[in-house]
Order: C-alpha cells, then structure tokens, then sequence
C-alpha cells in the first residue's frame, strides 16, 4: 500500500470520513434500487429523483446509526486504549461485517422488491423462521440473482478499500485537559446519535417511520426509493399497534360500513362441499380468457385449462388480491381479514376470536382439511390453519413420498393434488378444504420430464403456471370421477399477483389483480360480472351462496350481491388505496394524497386529487369507515358476532 495514499486523520475526522463513505455507497444502492425496478417507478422524473436522493439522506443517516452503533460507542469512548493496533483491527472488522449485512439486505431488495412492492420490513424474520431449507432458498435465490452477489462482493471490496485509505493518528499523551475534551466529544457524539436515529432534534418531533418518506414524493410507491432495506426493518421489528379511531358514531358508521353480516335465519342451509384452490402466484395477467384486450385480442396466456374452466364458472372483471404476500392471503380468503400495515397472523392480534369459513360450517358438521405440499410449518401455514378451526392439515410430511420432493419447496402441484383428491374421496359429506399450491414459486422450475413442454413466456413465472395449470386439470379429471363433484362449490383464485409484464399490471392497481373463479359443476353458476371483487370478499359470498343462517364479522362483502358500495382496499405499510366504482384512491386515512379514474386512466397517470369533491369525500368517509371498523374491533377483539 502506497503510503501517500493513506489518510491519517484524528479518530473524529476518521470517524466522519467512514460515515460519510457508508452515505456514498448508500446513495448509489438507492440509485441502483430505482433503476433496477424502474419499470415500477413511471412517474419519476430527473427533478423528482433529486429529491427522493436528498430525502433518502435522512433515513440513511438512522440507518447507518443503528448499525454502527456499537461502532462508534468503540471510536468514541474517550480512553487511550482505543489507538492499539489490536483494538482498531477489531474495530475494522465490526466495521466490516455489520456494514456488510446492510448492503446485502439493500441489494436484496434489489431483486425481491418486485414480488412485495415493498422494503423487506421486520416481519420477514417471523415470515420465515418456520422454513426448514433457509439456505437452500438463500442458495437459489443468489443463482437467479448471481449478479447481485457480484455486485455486493464489488461494494464489500470497495468499503474495504475505503476504510484502508485512512490510518487513525496517533494519540496525544493523555491529561486531565484532554480526558475532559474527549469526554466531552464522546457525550456529544452520543447526543448527535440519538438525534441521528430520531430522524430530528426538537422534543416534539416523533421518530421518523416509513410513512415520512412521503414527504419526498408524488406518488406512494415511490416512498421505497426514498427508504432503505435496513431502516425499513428496524422501524417494524415488533409487531405494529394499531390506535383506535373514532371518525363517526355507532349508528353513522354502521350505515357507511358494517362487517357484521346478517343471513336471513329463515334461508334453508344448502350443504354443499366446498373445496378452495389458492395457486401461487396467480397473477390474473397469465390468464388468456380475462385478457382478450392484449396483443390487439391476440394473448393467448399460459393457463389453457383455467381459461375453459372459467368459461364454465362464475367470475368477474375486476378482481384483486388484498396483499401481494403469501401469508397475507389466507387470512383474507378464509377469514375475510386483510392485513393492515403488517401481515396479520405476524401482529399481535392474530390471537384474537375470529370467524372463518372453517369454523363456520364445522359448526354445520363439515369435516375440513389444509393441503400444502410444504414441509409442516412452512410459512406458518399449520399454526394458522388450526387457529382458523381446519380439523386436519396434510403436508409434506402426510405425504410421505420425497421421490415428488422438488427440492426447495416441498411437493410438486402434480402429484400433490392427487393425493389431494384421493384424500377426500375418504372424507364424509359436507366437507370444506383448501389447498395451498407451490410449484409456480421461484425459483420457477418445473419438473424434469416437463422441461419443454410448456410455454417459457417473457417471464419466468409463465413455465411453471403452465405446468400447474396441468395439475389442476388432472385434478379436475380425477375429481370429477368422484361422487362428491357434482354437490362440491370450488373458488379458484391466487394468493398473490407477481412480477409483470405488460404496463396494465405494473400499476399500483394492476399489481394487485388475480383471478377469482366460481365453479358448481351441480349448477347453474355460470357468467361473468363488472363487480369488484376482492380476496376478503370471498368468505361471505361462499357462506351466503350456501344460505348460512347466523350472523358472523367479516370486512368483504357478497360478490353475488348488487350492492354498489363494494370497494377492495390494499394497505402497503405506509398508505391505503381504495378502488370504489371507477375511482382509484390513495390515502393515509387521514389526508389524501392521489385521485384516479381507473377506467379512463388505465396507467394512473392522471392525478386529479381534490377535483372532484363529491366523490372524493365519499370514498374518504368510506375509507375512514373501514379504518375504523378495522382498527376498533381489532383493539377490541370484536372480530365474531357475541
């Protein structure tokens, strides 16, 4: 190492030189976050960049405090010992390492973001803590992305390099005059610290969170460019705590918005199976039939038996996921609960009294069962399922075959629903089951002797739905052989859109869109409706289209139903967005910060916020209602009928 190029400042100036490096080497992972997914970000312009690159200075800034913490306590206590050569060295690889786990979860959400639309937060831990094959996925996940392992081996080297072009210089010979001085610099560095992590000096000032990022942007997915991986997790580790709100009385709130849904209890119960089918990653882009309007009426997507299945069936026009994980989906399927600001079997309300579908009609003697081909535990899957009330779960370890084992997730769609089916046939009449499939999950493979046989697609999510799209006709074709078909209402739908191709669904609302599907094969339930139509929703449209008799909570509503007030709402952590009619909204529930009209702004390019009164101040009062109503029988573990 060439000696003229080594600084040797005091430790203080050494100190705000690592700093200021860490800034520069976050600022270009922002950089390169934005361009990345730039295909996400439409609206920002060179102008609105500059700004989210200044207003990432302050989150960057936390973030870098909370990490060096224990960093700068060692820099900073003000004895002699902290100049031995010995002591710097093993600050250096302090310095080194936890620096190193920042950039790495930055550059993670590089390739991740696209799935979520949004910064990995404090969840992800609890998301993940129950997978057996962490590191195979970890393993799989930097194959796909080898590009971002090289690019964070090239930021490490170049942090390394860095910090070696500063020596610290030697100590003065310590007095009282200079033990003091030091202390007094050690206090200040403390104070500046704190200040540093609040995001802000005066007393009034809250700690800055994820939502002040929109202080730096038009639009509110443009809030992650603005955040950073590391700060967006140590904002949310531990569980959000919802406030109670209290916008409207009783009787007002009622007649915007009620939950509480009320059968008419002289309806004769009808006992038919029902049997749900959530396929991973479903977005409703991949299905031919619901997209005649691409490639100018040419798009022939990549689910062929969805597409005759559903010209069979019952669905709609408009239908949306309510979270674009897969945790977020059962609760919202089975339950009719969304998850608001975190997902909500993560938050600590998932011990509340819930309804759910399983519960529901185990009351009405329905034998109810889980299938996920995961291992037991996987995403939690089996401590939901039983708190929801389902009598039996069958996984991978029911299975009990690892010949089918596709290595990473568990077992193949193919051969599991099979045995699904045969299951079944063994259970007495009514029953109600899900199944939860994984084959259409990245890593996007699909069985060895299927390689070739389905249509690749611009995206490599497209193969793998082809081949489960496979497994859900043979399934269909076994099922249909059995006696319980005809008397059986299936509900087809995804957990969760995913990454996109064409412009349509890269939209905050388009993002959102999947498939709901309808089918009696014992009935007439055939046609296509404009209803919105949202995950939530599904739970009390099953229990109405079965005539259940007893009032019960759920935050959706009935498909079937004409009632104009349908609406889907979506929370990203930061803001709701709430589509009612043709009207897109975007809010924090207290202020609104976006007005589209969806149908004749498909690109949501159009911000007409506080330009139509009338219908804004509705859906703010509808939003406010739903807050409300979710928010308070939340706190207040109102979420089944007393």
């Amino acid at each position: 190492m060439n000696a003229r190029s080594i600084l040797k400042p005091d430790i203080y100036l050494a100190l705000i030189y690592q700093i200021a490096v860490l800034l520069g080497i976050y600022a270009l992972l922002r950089l390169g976050f934005y361009f990345v997914n730039i295909s996400l970000f439409p609206a920002v312009t060179a102008k609105n960049l500059w700004v989210i690159m200044l207003g990432g200075v302050k989150f960057d800034i936390a973030a870098l405090l909370y990490i060096n913490s224990l960093f700068i306590l060692l820099q900073s206590i003000p004895f002699p010992f902290r100049y031995h050569s010995l002591y710097q060295r093993i600050c250096k690889w302090i310095f080194i390492i936890t620096n190193g786990i920042g950039i790495a979860l930055n550059i993670v959400d590089f390739g991740y973001y696209k799935f979520t639309l949004k910064r990995t937060t404090g969840t992800v831990f609890e998301q993940f803590s129950n997978e057996e094959n962490k590191l195979k996925l970890t393993f799989d996940f930097f194959i796909d992305y080898w590009y971002l392992l090289i690019l964070f081996i090239l930021i490490l080297y170049l942090l390394w390099w860095l910090y070696d072009r500063m020596q610290i210089r030697s100590a003065r010979p310590f007095n009282i005059l200079n033990y003091t001085t030091h202390s007094l610099i050690f206090l200040l560095i403390i104070g500046l610290t704190i200040v540093g992590m609040r995001g802000g000096w005066r007393h009034s000032t809250r700690p800055i969170t994820l939502s002040n990022a929109g202080e730096y942007v038009e639009r509110p997915e443009e809030m992650y460019i603005v955040l950073n991986t590391p700060f967006s997790i140590f904002r949310t580790l531990g569980s959000v705590k919802l406030k109670p709100v209290h916008y409207f009385d009783e009787e007002e709130l009622k007649s915007i918005y009620n939950p509480v849904h009320t059968p008419n209890p002289d309806s004769t119960f009808k006992p038919l199976n029902v049997v749900f089918l959530i396929i991973e990653s479903l977005g409703k882009e991949h299905v031919g039939i619901l997209n005649k309007n691409l490639d100018n009426g040419n798009y022939k997507g990549y689910t062929p038996f969805l597409d005759s299945l559903i010209s069979q069936s019952y669905t709609f026009t408009q239908t949306f996921a309510n979270g674009r994980k897969s945790i977020d989906a059962l609760p919202s399927i089975i339950s009719g609960i969304p998850s608001i600001e975190e997902p909500f079997v993560l938050s600590i309300y998932s011990g509340n009294e819930t309804n759910s579908v399983a519960k529901l009609l185990d009351q009405k003697g329905y034998e109810t069962a889980f299938f996920h081909g995961a291992p037991n535990g996987s995403m939690g899957f089996s401590s939901y399922t039983k708190l929801a009330g389902f009598q039996h779960y069958y996984g991978k370890t029911e299975y009990n075959n690892d010949a089918d084992f596709d290595g990473i997730w568990g077992i193949w769609d193919e051969p599991f629903m099979q045995f699904m089916a045969q299951k079944i046939n063994t259970f007495k009449q009514p029953f109600f089951t899900t199944f939860f499939s994984i084959s259409s999950h990245h890593p996007y493979k699909v069985p060895e002797k299927y390689i070739g046989k389905f249509p690749k697609g611009p995206l490599p999510v497209q193969e793998p739905m082809g081949y489960t799209d496979m497994a859900i006709r043979e399934f269909f074709e076994t099922a249909s052989k059995m006696p319980w078909f005809n008397n059986t209402l299936f509900v087809l739908c995804a957990d969760h859109a995913t990454v996109s191709y064409y412009p349509d669904y890269q939209t905050l609302l388009g993002s959102y869109a999947i498939p709901i599907v309808f089918y009696y094969p014992g009935g007439n339930l055939k046609g296509m409706s404009d209803h919105l139509v949202q995950q939530i929703d599904i739970a009390p449209t099953v229990l109405n289209f079965l005539n259940y008799d007893k009032p019960y909570v759920a935050f959706g509503f009935d498909a079937f139903a004409t009632d104009s007030t349908n609406f889907v709402v979506n929370n990203n952590g930061t803001s709701f967005s709430l589509h009612q009619g043709n009207y897109l909204l975007l809010s924090d529930g207290n202020k609104s910060s976006a007005l589209f009209n969806v149908k004749t702004d498909v690109l949501l390019k159009n911000n007409i916020v506080n330009t139509l009164p009338d219908i804004q101040e509705g859906m703010e009062n509808h939003l406010k209602a739903f807050i409300q109503q979710y928010n308070n029988r939340m706190i207040n573990n109102e979420l089944t009928v007393k």
